[in-house]
């Protein structure tokens, strides 16, 4: 088990889950938790108890993926947060969220969120704000070029393969 820390811009800790690494990555680590919130609607998707998210944490990149699944199985889309690259310590995943977002929906679009909070936000320096927006245009490269994660099956749906 690994413990998951979002930190705010001022490095306190805004959320904290357990989940559990499921594969190494040359870069980071992909990690499988599970929504056990009451349910959430963001509008754009819903988040339920039981949602399966495969989480990728990078150290070299200013962005995470969630990979989102319900409990059936059936994929929500990608939830994405630009954020600082992680820091890897052992039984623990610390990263600072740097306020923007992005959903992308099961068919591959995507929604950039948040960009007003962004803005508005006055802890980020110049230079933190360049290697967000730097995060944001290299994710949405990703995303368009259909790049691993966002092709790929689901991990169940590679077991049955």
């Amino acid at each position: 088990m690994v413990t998951v820390v979002k930190l705010n811009t001022l490095g306190e800790a805004r959320i904290q889950y357990e989940g559990e690494i499921v594969k190494r990555l040359e870069n980071g680590v992909v990690v499988r938790a599970y929504w056990k919130q009451a349910a959430k609607d963001l509008g754009y998707a819903r988040f339920e108890p039981g949602d399966c998210f495969t989480e990728y944490y990078f150290s070299d990149r200013w962005y995470n993926i969630f990979d989102i699944a319900d409990a059936g199985g059936q994929r929500k889309g990608w939830y994405c947060n630009i954020a600082q690259p992680a820091s890897l310590f052992d039984g623990r995943i610390e990263q600072v969220d740097l306020l923007l977002d992005v959903w992308v929906d099961p068919r591959g679009v995507p929604l950039v969120l948040d960009e007003d909070e962004f803005e508005a936000d006055n802890t980020l320096n110049a230079e933190l704000r360049q290697a967000a927006l730097d995060g944001l245009h290299e994710l949405l490269k990703l995303i368009a070029a259909q790049s691993e994660p966002f092709v790929s099956p689901l991990p169940h749906e590679k077991e049955r393969a």
